[in-house]
């Protein structure tokens, strides 16, 4: 018999929002596997931590920070060779992941390197973006409309023309890149139609309009701008 894998989407950080599959298959896994940043603590663990049974077998893929490639593809190999271990010996292995696997989720990459081998189920989960959109009462789209995700890292020239051929934009992994991010939105005349969104559903979350934002940001942060009417009214 060989084990199955388990991508479990989390959701954004509040454990009431993992959803009821989520909640189930972490409980009853006897085989647990998460990313941790650099050594340090593990936000996907921290989120699951009292769903996890006390008698699960815990495999920890230590990820470093790096904008290098090579470091954390070494990582996820490494990683990748330790569930294929567990399933190879008959064991399902759930594996823990903020948000949503397959939404700039740290899952596909273990994903890619197991799924010919293996039998792998991934499971959904809320995604940041629905969240910070909820929190900051923000529709983002209707009817027609479009909704364009930007990654923070992006180059000035190309996040400002996205931004202007976008109506409605949510702008990711805000965290060192802020000051670029506000000076195009600035530029482009917007400022008074973003919204700045910190740790969403966690009791530290900020939510204010992006000319009352902090001047750093952490990596958990997100900018949601819409060109329609404006967002606080």
């Amino acid at each position: 018999m060989v084990g199955k894998l388990y991508g479990v989407g989390l959701g954004p950080g509040d454990p009431e929002l993992m959803t009821l599959r989520a909640h189930r298959l972490i409980s009853e896994a006897k085989v647990v596997a998460y990313p941790t940043l650099a050594g340090g603590d593990s936000f996907a663990r921290a989120i699951a931590a009292d769903v996890i049974a006390d008698r699960a077998r815990e495999i920890v893929m230590d990820v470093p920070m790096s904008t290098a490639r090579e470091p954390a593809q070494a990582a996820y190999d490494k990683g990748a060779a330790e569930i294929a271990a567990a399933l190879e010996a008959g064991e399902d292995v759930v594996c823990l992941c903020e948000g949503d696997p397959f939404f700039y989720g740290s899952f596909m990459y273990l994903f890619a390197r197991l799924s010919t081998r293996f039998e792998v189920e991934v499971v959904p989960g809320v995604t940041s973006i629905t969240t910070c959109a909820a929190r900051a009462g923000l529709p983002l789209a209707a009817r027609n409309e479009r909704l364009t995700v930007l990654p923070g890292p992006l180059p000035e020239d190309e996040l400002r023309a996205r931004i202007e051929g976008a109506e409605s934009v949510v702008i990711m992994k805000v965290g060192r890149h802020m000051a670029k991010i506000r000076g195009v939105i600035d530029g482009l005349g917007l400022t008074s139609r973003a919204v700045y969104v910190e740790r969403a559903s966690l009791p530290q979350e900020v939510v204010c309009p992006l000319a009352e934002a902090p001047e750093t940001a952490p990596y958990f942060s997100m900018i949601l701008l819409t060109k329609g009417a404006d967002p606080w009214l």
